[in-house]
């Protein structure tokens, strides 16, 4: 009996994705634990393992297609075994789509659930019927004209009979835009029509203006291209934080110069912490002193969080993630270096599960490692602050009346100013400071 794979539903707030590689196709052999497919969630791309063994039957969501959770996206069974009919789903913003989701049993993928029944059919519902945008009439001839010269007809004003573009209309369009006197290599030219790019929008580099074939690469280049998931959801939380939340920016700079020798220290006897770890320590400690940075309002209410849980910020190539570090206040130094290290390195790996990225009551940004001298971060949606920390950088400083050089780090607090005001926020980093620069505080949880 042939089984149905879904899409797994990875993390609680996980409610769709979208498939953007298929490992196997059609006829292949599937051994359980194969990786069968990835999915992008609003999070990071995972792989999807299967969890049988026999025949790729049949795909039903091809590469690139957004569907719910739960919804069947293949089959496997045994070969020339038939399939059940599956109608495939309607945009997911459908809430008839969802529902149907909902009711449909997971097959188990990668730390997923159980496996389904095998005939799973989820009904999509008809969307509205969008509104029809007025007909493009166009006569063959002057078809025929405008894909001879590599132009967007759609661009062309008609004179025939309801608006139709007409042989003589490409005429008068070519003139009015000079094409006879462009200058266009063949390659180009060919390229062009291969790609679908409009002549008339290249700007040629080459001799006296001529279009080369780089110059209608340059054209492509130049092209939208749709956001990745991740990089959709960081814009559209990242605003939403930016303009409903008042941002409040305190400054500070650390000495590190004492930690910075203490750390060598540790690093001779075998102990290796980053500087991270440092960091994140004080900011726990700095977060059960002062709670009310590890709160989160809506503008009527104030909520506390009665447990750390601190994000930091992992670049990628193509976006940002935040790993947690869950429940931070009951690790030790050694444990949080553990935990830190192998969050940043999954993540960068592109293996955290979405659970592992959401939750966070305060988030740190070290961008330290890429010789900065100061910046302000966005507040997460969820949370009161976070801590921006730039490159340590030497300095000459003043110290009882002397002049020295110095290891400086500048931080910078964002907060919300509804329920952060500017003492409280001063009050926050300067103390995140001063245990930085007591040593005798990291010679005792070290």
């Amino acid at each position: 009996m042939a089984q149905a794979v879904v899409m797994p539903k990875f993390g609680q707030a996980t409610e769709e994705s979208t498939i953007m590689k298929w490992h196997k196709k059609e006829g292949d052999i599937i051994k359980k634990g194969d990786v069968m497919f990835e999915i992008e969630t609003d999070k990071a791309v995972l792989e999807v393992e299967s969890f049988f063994d026999g025949t790729l039957l049949k795909i039903i969501v091809g590469e690139g297609e957004t569907v719910p959770v739960s919804v069947t996206v293949a089959f496997i069974g045994e070969k020339g075994e038939a399939v059940p009919d599956v109608v495939k789903t309607a945009p997911v913003s459908a809430p008839a789509v969802r529902q149907e989701a909902r009711q449909a049993a997971p097959v188990k993928a990668a730390g997923g659930a159980p496996a389904a029944p095998a005939s799973v059919s989820v009904a999509a519902a008809v969307p509205s019927a969008p509104e029809v945008p007025g007909r493009f009439f166009i006569s063959p001839r002057a078809k025929a004209l405008a894909k001879k010269c590599v132009i967007d007809p759609l661009k062309i004003k008609g004179t025939g009979g309801n608006g139709r573009v007409v042989e003589r209309d490409v005429v008068a369009y070519l003139e009015s835009k000079g094409y006879s006197n462009m200058k266009i290599s063949p390659s180009a030219k060919s390229l062009a029509a291969k790609e679908g790019i409009d002549i008339l929008t290249v700007r040629g580099k080459g001799v006296s203006g001529r279009i080369m074939v780089q110059d209608v690469r340059n054209a492509m280049a130049e092209r939208p291209k749709t956001l990745s998931k991740m990089r959709q959801v960081i814009a559209q939380r990242l605003t939403q934080s930016f303009t409903t939340t008042p941002h409040f920016y305190v400054s500070v700079s650390a000495d590190m110069t004492d930690l910075f020798a203490y750390r060598q220290e540790l690093k001779a006897k075998g102990q290796v912490y980053t500087v991270t770890d440092f960091i994140l320590e004080a900011v726990i400690m700095m977060l059960e002193e002062i709670p009310v940075l590890n709160s989160v309002s809506d503008g009527r209410t104030i909520r506390w969080h009665s447990s750390v849980d601190l994000g930091m910020a992992v670049a990628l190539d193509d976006g940002l993630v935040v790993p947690v570090i869950k429940n931070a206040t009951e690790l030790n130094m050694m444990e949080l270096h553990d935990m830190a290290k192998s969050l940043a390195t999954r993540a960068k790996e592109g293996k955290l599960l979405p659970d592992e990225m959401t939750g966070s009551t305060f988030t740190v940004s070290n961008m330290g490692m890429l010789d900065v001298e100061n910046f302000n971060a966005i507040i997460n949606p969820g949370e009161a602050g976070i801590l921006a920390v730039a490159s340590t950088v030497q300095k000459v400083v003043v110290i009882e009346g002397q002049m020295k050089i110095r290891s400086m780090m500048t931080m910078t607090l964002s907060t919300d100013h509804r329920i952060v005001d500017g003492a409280t926020g001063a009050a926050f980093v300067n103390g995140i400071k001063n245990k930085l620069e007591d040593i005798e505080l990291w010679k005792s949880l070290t």
